[in-house]
């Protein structure tokens, strides 16, 4: 599939929402573009130090093809979209538009197995809810099922305070059970 490209400095995945705000030509004409074809684009990770403003960005090959769920006009003058992943996809290749736009041929990657939350990781699942309790999260509606690893990962991976790299290698596990446990390595690191 070929696909938009968003460069950030932010992650989602499968299920979780990123409120943005857009003010540059270029992602004026992608979102308008995505809204009227019904056509998800990707967002990925820039590398650390990375600028989507320089031609020569440079972004990490795995992400999330995302789809608007919300905008609105903010007072600033930008727009303000809401964002959700759908799934997580491998950049196979890309390039820079004209216009600015990076657009890639993108492969969906196969959707993690199923494992219900261990009980050693229950203390993940309150840190998250704790997380989702806080206004700037609960705006966004997010609906999670604590049982289920993936989603208790995926959401910690979004939220907690990571390094760039950190929150990349996060996201390109396909083993919810070990992203756990990493996560629970990081977390008491914080601690």
């Amino acid at each position: 599939m070929n696909r938009a490209l968003f460069p950030l400095n932010s992650v989602v995945l499968p299920g979780g929402r990123l409120p943005l705000r857009l003010f540059e030509r270029r992602y004026m004409d992608m979102l308008t573009h995505s809204l009227r074809a019904q056509e998800p684009f990707v967002l990925v990770l820039l590398e650390q130090g990375g600028s989507d403003i320089r031609a020569d960005a440079a972004f990490h090959p795995i992400g999330c093809e995302v789809s608007v769920v919300d905008f609105s006009p903010l007072e600033n003058g930008l727009l303000g979209i809401t964002v959700e992943g759908l799934s997580k996809v491998s950049v196979a290749r890309n390039w820079r538009e004209t216009g600015g736009l990076n657009r890639g041929d993108v492969v969906t990657l196969p959707e993690e197995p199923r494992a219900r939350t261990p009980l050693r990781h229950e203390d993940l699942s309150e840190l998250l809810a704790a997380l989702c309790r806080h206004p700037s999260v609960a705006e966004l509606g997010l609906t999670i099922d604590y049982d289920d690893a993936r989603q208790v990962g995926w959401r910690l991976t979004e939220l907690l305070p990571l390094a760039i790299e950190q929150r990349q290698s996060l996201v390109e596990m396909d083993d919810p059970l070990e992203r756990l446990e990493v996560l629970s390595r990081l977390v008491e690191d914080m601690e």
